[in-house]
């Protein structure tokens, strides 16, 4: 890891989620942004779509910034390496600001990442049914952890000129400084659907429109110099930031092209994935398996990431040289690391529409919701982890495949039940867990030095 320099920052949080975190912080990265600054983007937790709204407002790959999966201790050098140059950073919380991991405490919640990057939090407030009783709901999580610094507060949905004044005046004894007041504003809203927004791939100009009307929304609504005064006094930070060659331990000079998975239905991925696989020596090259006939010239191992192919399951099913292409990389050995969609794409069918047909196994969509963070432990070795690796991991997913495992599984999960799940077969590593390699860089060196023995 190397040095690097404190940046002003800040965390966006809320008492709930649906009080217009997104909103804002989209919102404030892009009117930041047109101010001339660097903004930097993050986001608390695994979500991949909220970043690529970020990535839209700030022209910056948005990043992730997880305790559970990438433990505590990485939260800092992670954001230090993501901000590296900016001018100022802005953190969008998750869920509300103490929600975390289940049963454990405050891991994985905002707060927990507030206190570890030392920044102060704006909390931003659903004032739309409430007047006066703003100051009790501001007031208890002011003082709720006195480690956690509320320096302020943005309003959010304010009704009219009369709503906002009896806010103020409610807020004035509680003294946290209201930082900006947004009127309801249905042109800034981004629509959602089974697994939470549409992501920025799949409504490229409406979304820009949308971010653009989040900074003007922002812009108009907040205190863009107080904004800034609270970021610039956050605490200073003593950890090194991270760096992706010296995480896998130096370069590797092969240059073996791995293909990784993009286009609307392949949009989840955290950005230091493609950096550990180019620290440990291969070329990264994209591929869109909805238009490209073929895979890049001299793939040798391939990484097809989340995403919606349940969506673009026709679409998918029709670019029949594809799948045939697919199919036969993964024959031949070559190491493949599938995560959810992923998974999906390398079934033999998804809502009874030919796939790759690579697993011998069945997806479709359902109505049941399987969300939540996972331990894991590869239950034998693969081309992206040793047996007995521990990784921990999330589910999020309306899908199921049947078998939900394969002879030779993929992962041993401890929780909430005891199973196992996914497939290992020659160098298919395929999951509905996803994971985020930063916490065990060595996974993706692995994968690179098999692509290059396979």
């Amino acid at each position: 890891m190397v040095s690097s320099p404190s940046v002003p920052r800040l965390v966006v949080a809320a008492p709930a989620s649906g009080s217009g975190k997104t909103t804002v912080a989209t919102g404030l990265m892009a009117a930041l942004a047109g101010r001339g600054l660097s903004v930097s983007p993050h986001k608390v937790g695994p979500d991949y779509i909220d970043p690529g709204y970020h990535a839209l407002a700030t022209g910056r790959a948005g990043r992730n910034l997880d305790a559970y999966l990438c433990g505590p201790e990485l939260v800092g050098p992670l954001f230090l390496h993501g901000a590296r140059g900016c001018d100022i950073a802005v953190v969008e919380g998750v869920m509300g600001l103490y929600d975390g991991a289940a049963g454990e405490g405050e891991l994985a919640s905002t707060a927990q990442v507030a206190k570890l990057l030392r920044a102060p939090v704006v909390l931003v407030v659903d004032a739309s049914s409430q007047s006066r009783s703003v100051a009790a709901l501001v007031h208890g999580f002011v003082t709720w952890d006195p480690e956690v610094r509320v320096g302020g507060v943005i309003l959010n949905k304010v009704a009219s000129d009369r709503h906002e004044v009896l806010l103020r005046e409610a807020l004035d004894s509680v003294g946290v400084p209201v930082l900006g007041v947004l009127r309801r504003a249905p042109q800034v809203d981004t629509p959602s659907r089974h697994l939470g927004l549409v992501p920025v791939a799949e409504r490229r100009a409406a979304a820009v429109e949308a971010v653009a009307a989040m900074g003007a929304q922002v812009s108009d609504g907040c205190d863009l110099e107080a904004l800034t005064a609270l970021a610039r006094s956050a605490g200073p930070l003593t950890d090194p930031a991270w760096d992706a060659a010296e995480a896998v331990a130096g370069p590797s000079p092969d240059g073996a092209v791995v293909a990784v998975a993009g286009g609307e239905a392949f949009t989840f991925s955290y950005a230091e994935h493609a950096e550990l696989l180019r620290a440990a020596g291969a070329d990264v090259v994209p591929f869109d398996p909805l238009r490209d006939e073929r895979l890049p010239e001299g793939t040798r191992g391939l990484v097809i990431g989340g995403g919606f192919p349940e969506v673009y399951a026709a679409e998918l099913s029709a670019n029949e040289p594809l799948r045939k292409a697919v199919a036969e990389l993964a024959l031949s050995g070559a190491p493949v690391a599938a995560e959810c969609a992923g998974l999906l794409y390398l079934c033999r069918e998804l809502d009874g529409r030919p796939m790759c047909g690579v697993l011998d196994a069945t997806a479709r969509m359902t109505e049941r919701l399987t969300l939540g963070y996972r331990d894991a432990v590869a239950v034998g070795d693969s081309a992206l982890a040793a047996a007995g690796t521990r990784m921990r991991g999330h589910e999020f997913h309306r899908t199921v495949v049947e078998p939900g495992a394969g002879a030779a599984p993929a992962w041993g999960l401890r929780a909430p039940v005891r199973r196992v799940e996914g497939f290992v077969q020659q160098g298919v590593h395929a999951s509905f867990l996803h994971t985020h390699w930063a916490a065990a860089p060595g996974v993706a060196r692995r994968f690179v030095e098999r692509c290059r023995t396979s």
